[in-house]
């Protein structure tokens, strides 16, 4: 699998990882403080080829995405799930820990940012279905993340991600309908 875009991770473990499972250039951010040069190098990339950001599902690697989509409009963005990104007890969540397939399905479905778009999922619908403010909510919202492959967030940014990465009432209800049905079950 060849990647077009230049995908923007943390550091040279996810390079190697990435590497190892698609072929692929990589930018990388050395950390949460992201620097104006690099902050600059994507946006030449983003210019010639396209970026992908593909943080580690961690506070550190949303931190990353959310200042590179500020300051760099219009990329697209990869996520991993929690579990994929589990290293182990001792190790810390990441892409180097996840293995090759889940970093291509997570490749070959990236979203893309909504540049102004109307509002399509209330945010009571949220309330309603659990998501925020119930004893299960972080539960259903790290299977919704999951379910929808837009990565684990708190409520507030749940609602924007659903947002940002323009899933429908329908993509939504569907999936968190399945969730519901599973916790019945399980």
């Amino acid at each position: 699998m060849h990647i077009k875009e230049i995908i923007v991770v943390e550091g040279k473990s996810d390079t190697l990882a990435i590497n190892q499972a698609v072929q692929a250039d990589t930018i990388e951010t050395n950390g949460s403080a992201v620097n104006a040069s690099v902050i600059e190098a994507i946006r030449l990339a983003q210019q010639k080829r396209g970026v992908i950001i593909f943080t580690d599902p961690d506070f550190p690697g949303e931190k990353i995405r959310k200042t590179i989509s500020q300051e760099v409009p219009g990329c697209k963005h990869a996520f991993l799930t929690r579990k994929e990104a589990f290293g182990g007890e001792n190790c810390s969540l990441g892409i180097e820990h996840a293995s090759r397939d889940a970093i291509r399905e997570a490749l070959s479905k990236v979203y893309t940012e909504a540049e102004e778009q109307p509002e399509r999922i209330p945010l009571n619908m949220l309330r309603e279905y659990g998501l925020t403010g119930g004893a299960h909510s972080k539960s259903r919202r790290e299977k919704l993340g999951e379910a929808l492959k837009i990565g684990y967030t708190n409520g507030k940014q749940l609602y924007k991600r659903l947002k940002m990465f323009q899933v429908t009432e329908a993509e939504f209800k569907e999936a968190i309908q399945r969730i519901i049905e599973e916790e019945r079950n399980g």
